[in-house]
C-alpha cells in the first residue's frame, strides 16, 4: 500500500508570503519520504472544518503547476475538482497542461461538486444535484474525446456543445492522464467510476464500509463489462493520528484496509505547515505500511 498526501490548509503562521517556500519544502519532503501522490483541495472558499470561508485557500491548478516545477516523481492532482468550477473544454486543457509540464504526472480528479456557499459567493451557477451528475458524465466524455487524437470534435451534449475538441499539445501520459472520480455514492458516483475512471477515492470510514463500497463498484463494473481490477482504489484518511503524528495509531487504524486492494491511502492533515510533518510522521508511516504489505 502506497502513501499519498493531500494538502488542504494554507494557513501558514507567517501568512501568505510564506506559502511559496512551504509548498516547495512540502514537495521535496514528500518525495524524500517515499510518497507517491500529492494533491491539493480544489475549492474557491476554505471548508468550514478548516476554518471556514474566511480562511486561506489557493487556486488548485495554479498550485499544482507550482508543485510540478518543484517535484519530479509524485503524481499530482486535485482531490477533487467540482464539475461546476470550469468549463469541461478548459478543464481538459488545464489538466493536459499540468500533464505536459509535469512530465506525465497529472491525474484529473473530479466529482459532482457540493459546496453551495462558494458558488453563490463568487457567482458561479450551482445546478441541482441530478443536473450536476449529468454534467459530470458529459465532462468525462468531453475529456476523453479531447484526449483522443483521432477525434477532434464536435461534441454535442445536453449541457455542453463544443465545435472542436482540439487539445494541442496532447498529454504526455500514455495513453492519457489518469481520471479519478471521487466519492462513494452507490447509484451514480460509483457507476461513473466503473464506466469512465481509472481510479476512485473513498473516505476511510471503516474497513467494512469501504469493502461494501468496493463490492458496489465491482457490480457496476460487471454491468459495464469493465475489469474491476484495473481501477486503482484509493482512500482518504483524516484521522487524528495523522494530524498529531501517532504512527502506531495510524497503523492500527489502517491495517484493516490492507486486504481490500487499496493502492494508496491519502493522508489529509489539518495543518498549514506540512513539510516538518512529512519528515516526522509521513516517512515513518511509509515504512510502516511497507511492513504491513
Amino acid at each position: 500500500m502506497h502513501v499519498g498526501v493531500h494538502i488542504n490548509r494554507f494557513d501558514h503562521p507567517e501568512g501568505g508570503g510564506a506559502l511559496r517556500d512551504e509548498l516547495a519544502a512540502a514537495g521535496a519532503a514528500a518525495e524524500a519520504a517515499g510518497v507517491n501522490w500529492l494533491s491539493v483541495m480544489d475549492h474557491y472558499f476554505q471548508m468550514e472544518f478548516n476554518g471556514g470561508a474566511e480562511a486561506p485557500m489557493l487556486e488548485a491548478y495554479t498550485t499544482l503547476g507550482y508543485l510540478a516545477a518543484r517535484t519530479s516523481t509524485v503524481q499530482l492532482g486535485a482531490l477533487v475538482t467540482g464539475v461546476t468550477y470550469r468549463h469541461p473544454g478548459l478543464l481538459a486543457k488545464i489538466a493536459t497542461t499540468l500533464d505536459v509540464l509535469s512530465g506525465g504526472r497529472a491525474t484529473l480528479g473530479i466529482g459532482a461538486a457540493w459546496y453551495d456557499r462558494e458558488h453563490h459567493g463568487l457567482g458561479v451557477p450551482y445546478p441541482p444535484l441530478a443536473e450536476r451528475f449529468e454534467r459530470l458524465e458529459e465532462t468525462l466524455l468531453i475529456c476523453l474525446q479531447m484526449w483522443d487524437p483521432e477525434n477532434n470534435g464536435p461534441f454535442e451534449g445536453r449541457y455542453y456543445q463544443l465545435a472542436e475538441t482540439l487539445c494541442v499539445p496532447p498529454p504526455v501520459s500514455s495513453p492519457r492522464p489518469e481520471i479519478l472520480v471521487g466519492g462513494g455514492g452507490e447509484k451514480k458516483t460509483l457507476r461513473l467510476v466503473a464506466r469512465y475512471a481509472d481510479a476512485c477515492n473513498l473516505f476511510a470510514t471503516t474497513p467494512e464500509e469501504v469493502a461494501h463500497k468496493l463490492d458496489v463498484l465491482r457490480r457496476h463494473c460487471d454491468d459495464a463489462d469493465r475489469d474491476y481490477d484495473i481501477i486503482r482504489k484509493t482512500v482518504t484518511y483524516s484521522g487524528e493520528p495523522a494530524t498529531v503524528g501517532d504512527v502506531d495509531g495510524f497503523t492500527s487504524d489502517i491495517s484493516g484496509y490492507t486486504k481490500l486492494g487499496i493502492d494508496t491511502v491519502i493522508l489529509a492533515p489539518r495543518t498549514g505547515t506540512t513539510s516538518p510533518w512529512m519528515e516526522t510522521f509521513v516517512a515513518p508511516a511509509v515504512r510502516r505500511l511497507a511492513e504491513l504489505d
